[in-house]
């Protein structure tokens, strides 16, 4: 049955939903804050990470968090405050990184990674929508041998899950990439991931949806919705209302501000996140993580993008001089002459990725709303499980059988 549904946020997760959804035969209407131009969603490295099978909350990263807390240039950096909110995210983030609980979660985050990506792979292949995608693959680059044999430890615990990983030397990376004058010790390289230009699929995602028959709201803020029979009747904005069958949160660090007033407790903090584009030729082909400097960098459709940090110091979107500094020096200290330009630098962009206290993505219905699909939470996967969630949403709305178990997705998870 054709179902009237507001997605509120328009990013990766949103565009996604909207896709699945009409190709279910609803009517959709997304609603976004932005005019659809900025966000986690096009400042992101366009990684799609089977590779990244271990949480952010994994055992050793408290211990990292706190001796990086008053280093503003640190990797990840966690500003103290006094923050209810923050301070209950910080206790369920504790509880999180246990041995036992992050390889509870590792089989979970390779599977939806690996759907996404599948899913990713048909789109392309449908010639619906024209975007960049390649799949070459994806280098951690490492300077040390402590590093190596962490990197490479995941790795094992990679090849265990099924992936194909490789632990290369300096030589055997030269060859893989042979112009990019990597200056590195040696490299582990998992085949199962690819990369995308996160601007280009975007717009041509919007231009597709628009085309059939999505409509879209832009500058447009959820400011209050009214709830009968425990279900949301109406969504109000600060310009107008919208009667719904069915709605969709996938509005990223913003969505607590929202559940809130329906007595869902889902715990996010923002995430930041900086990237720096280089539009010149950098002879890197092959995407590579710059492990030390935790700098993810991607040969994008016509530029290189360096990107990274985790930052987490509530919501803003001010770019701290330092931070960026930091991405820059990663590059020129792990590609032998290459230096990030001051033009350069000052272009730089941030955006805002939801973090949940465990690693995991919330996608589903909280038992507190009969019509509030919620789809938020994916940290620094958001780009890489677009497709999936988008696809899981279309079958929770649609009363499918879901293509993955999503009880460890559930927004009412205790932690």
């Amino acid at each position: 049955m054709s179902k009237n549904v507001v997605i509120i946020g328009g990013g990766i997760i949103g565009l996604c939903s909207a896709y699945y959804l009409q190709k279910e035969g609803h009517q959709v209407t997304i609603i976004d804050k932005s005019n659809f131009s900025s966000g986690a969603s096009y400042v992101n490295a366009g990684y799609i990470t089977p590779s990244h099978i271990i949480p952010l909350a994994a055992p050793g990263m408290i211990t990292k968090g706190l001796k990086w807390m008053f280093n503003s240039s640190s990797p990840f950096y966690v500003k103290p405050r006094l923050d209810i909110d923050f301070l209950k995210w910080s206790l369920a983030f504790k509880k999180s990184s246990t041995a036992a609980k992050v390889e509870k979660v590792i089989p979970v985050i390779k599977d939806i990674n690996l759907f996404s990506r599948d899913l990713y792979e048909a789109l392309k292949a449908s010639n619906e929508i024209n975007f960049h995608y390649e799949r070459k693959g994806l280098l951690m680059c490492y300077k040390s041998d402590k590093v190596g044999e962490e990197e490479w430890k995941i790795g094992q615990r990679g090849i265990k899950e099924g992936l194909c990983v490789k632990h290369l030397t300096k030589k055997e990376v030269d060859v893989l990439d042979p112009k990019a004058n990597l200056n590195i010790k040696g490299a582990v390289y998992f085949d199962s991931d690819a990369h995308m230009t996160p601007d280009n699929f975007m717009s041509e995602m919007s231009t597709y949806l628009k085309d059939n028959g999505v409509i879209f709201f832009s500058n447009e803020e959820v400011v209050d919705v009214e709830i009968s029979n425990n279900s949301i009747a109406k969504v109000k904005t600060n310009k107008q209302d919208f009667i719904v069958d069915e709605v969709v949160l996938s509005a990223g660090s913003w969505s607590p501000l929202l559940t809130k007033k329906l007595d869902i407790k889902i715990p996010i903090q923002a995430g930041k996140g900086y990237r720096i584009d280089v539009e010149r030729e950098t002879n890197i082909t092959i995407p590579a993580i710059l492990c030390e400097a935790k700098v993810a960098v991607t040969p994008m459709n016509g530029f290189t993008r360096f990107a990274g940090t985790m930052e987490i110091a509530g919501i803003n979107h001010r770019i701290n001089p330092v931070r960026v500094n930091a991405i820059a020096n990663a590059a020129s200290q792990y590609y032998d002459n290459l230096e990030i330009k001051g033009k350069e630098k000052k272009s730089a962009a941030c955006g805002l990725r939801p973090c949940s206290p465990d690693g995991l993505p919330y996608i589903g219905k909280s038992l507190k709303c009969n019509n509030l699909t919620i789809a938020t939470g994916h940290a620094m996967m958001g780009w890489s499980l677009g497709p999936a969630t988008g696809k899981l949403v279309s079958e929770i709305i649609s009363a499918k059988k879901s293509s993955l178990d999503l009880e460890a997705f559930h927004p009412d998870r205790k932690f």
